[in-house]
């Protein structure tokens, strides 16, 4: 039973009131004055209190402090006759959870209770039988879509229920339904994905083709610029549609959204490949043959992406832009701070940033027991990137941004999965170590889910020798050696990884936000 704790140095006329709620289920105990009601405080467990403002003695704001002092989560709905400017904002200032004024009628006081203590039961309820009604018409969705379109509705759908239900007993349900959605989105891109890109090397099929990351500084930024405006192009790695839902309410207060999209990373979904693709307007294959110094093999052990600054001046060369514009590139809250300083004198009209915080989590969490634990599942790992989002500089920097009259252009490169099902892999010693996907000679598995692109120049990826070909997991299975099978059963299982096929690595957020005045 939810119990309530009233306090009013008139507690006697309320008794209807007390009559009332006990007949709704409620367990009211009183106090007449705030000492009385700070000694029960300290000896019950309340679900609310209800504190008149107007008491002799220990007034109602100093009971107030008092309780927030002692039980900051305590929810304390302050009742009142005064109606004084100064007496609400001190109230406010203290943290009440809600106001109301005198006289007030039971109606008030039962909606009062449903909004601070059941919320989010109400919320949850009206969420699951909203969800069961949409089940049916989810898996039409899913048996049914035939463009990428279709397919970033599904994404958008599946995330909704994903984060509201994230504590529902309903949510395995919702898993087993992106389960169903990531099979069949497997095979329609098997099908599919070679037409996508090829349709792009055909001048007639521009206005068909389907958004992928090379086309996104050029169909996202560009036109920006053109109308003259100041943009901050953050590209976050690692970073998930369902992740940018979660932070978005953070950004409502400095910045409108303009345009809220998504786009479909190429493959692999691997920073080499897709994040080059973004920066150089490329696919990976014309990068190797057009800029070969750029270009780092899958089996050089210099880093992937150490070009993308010379990337993008290759691709304002090609499209005769004049744009000068500023790089950075993210891994450490000091090196954020140093962005956040020069920020106000920056004159470019393009600032690139790049943000390696979320990738870093991920591969953390693979190799760290205890991240582990703090991000078990994906509602753990939304609310860690909340968590950091919140607290890091990165926020500071967005808002200064905003007060600079930047508009923000925020994606990613990829997104990424939970894997969970180790499939068998047979492959020569020099073929890559991603365990989503493999590009290699006489690559051979045990799945009959996976994909194999055996003919890469179809589809713009470079071939290191004549006879490789590339091979990616579909929704959430990952390759694993024979001859270590059990080790990177247990290592890799239930971590979050990249390079593969499904809706989470593939359709990806793509924002434009203007800041607010």
């Amino acid at each position: 039973m939810n119990q309530i704790l009233w306090v009013d140095d008139e507690i006697d006329l309320l008794q209807p009131y007390i009559i009332y709620l006990a007949d709704k289920g409620y367990e009211v105990l009183t106090a007449t004055n705030g000492q009385d009601a700070l000694d029960l405080v300290d000896t019950q467990a309340f679900n609310i209190v209800f504190l008149d403002e107007n008491m002799p003695g220990m007034t109602g704001l100093e009971t107030l402090q008092e309780i927030k002092r002692l039980h900051p989560e305590l929810p304390v709905v302050m009742i009142t006759k005064s109606e004084e400017e100064h007496i609400m904002e001190q109230a406010i200032g203290e943290k009440i959870a809600d106001y109301l004024i005198k006289p007030v009628n039971p109606s008030q006081i039962l909606l009062c209770l449903k909004k601070h203590i059941h919320q989010q039961t109400i919320i949850t309820e009206h969420a699951r039988e909203n969800y069961r009604q949409e089940w049916s018409d989810i898996s039409y969705m899913i048996d049914t879509a035939t463009t990428i379109e279709e397919w970033s509705a599904i994404e958008r759908t599946l995330t909704k229920w994903d984060i509201d239900l994230e504590k529902s007993d309903m949510h395995n349900m919702i898993a087993e339904q992106r389960t169903q959605a990531n099979a069949v989105f497997g095979k329609w891109i098997a099908r599919n994905y070679v037409s996508m890109i090829e349709s792009k090397k055909t001048a007639s099929a521009k206005e068909d083709i389907v958004m992928m990351s090379p086309d996104v500084m050029k169909q996202a930024v560009f036109p920006l610029l053109d109308q003259g405006e100041k943009v901050l192009f953050l590209v976050i790695d690692n970073f998930r549609y369902d992740q940018w839902k979660i932070i978005q309410p953070l950004l409502s207060d400095i910045y409108t959204i303009r345009e809220e999209k998504q786009y479909m990373s190429i493959l692999p979904t691997a920073t080499q490949y897709a994040r080059n693709a973004i920066f150089s307007g490329l696919l990976p294959l014309q990068i190797q043959q057009m800029y070969p110094q750029y270009w780092v093999e899958e089996g050089d052990e210099e880093s992937k992406n150490q070009y993308e600054k010379e990337l993008v001046q290759t691709l304002l060369d090609r499209y005769r832009r004049k744009d000068t514009f500023s790089y950075w590139k993210v891994n450490e809250s000091d090196y954020c701070e140093r962005v956040i300083r020069q920020l106000k004198n920056i004159q470019t009209p393009l600032n690139i940033v790049v943000l390696n915080f979320i990738d870093m989590l991920s591969h953390s969490r693979t190799e760290s027991k205890m991240m582990r634990e703090l991000a078990h599942d994906e509602a753990a790992y939304r609310s860690l990137t909340l968590s950091w989002f919140k607290h890091s500089p990165i926020h500071e920097l967005l808002q200064k941004a905003a007060a600079e009259g930047f508009t923000l252009v925020l994606t990613t490169d990829h997104g990424t999965t939970r894997v969970k099902n180790p499939v068998q892999i047979l492959a020569d010693k020099n073929t890559n170590t991603n365990i989503r996907y493999k590009v290699g000679k006489a690559l051979n598995c045990s799945s009959k889910n996976v994909i194999i692109i055996d003919q890469p120049k179809r589809v713009g990826l470079p071939c290191p020798n004549v006879s490789s070909s590339y091979m990616f997991c579909t929704g959430n299975d990952f390759f694993a050696y024979p001859n270590q099978f059990n080790h990177y059963a247990q290592y890799y299982r239930d971590t979050f990884q990249h390079g593969g096929v499904s809706l989470e690595e593939m359709i990806i957020p793509l924002v434009t936000l203007s800041p607010k005045e």
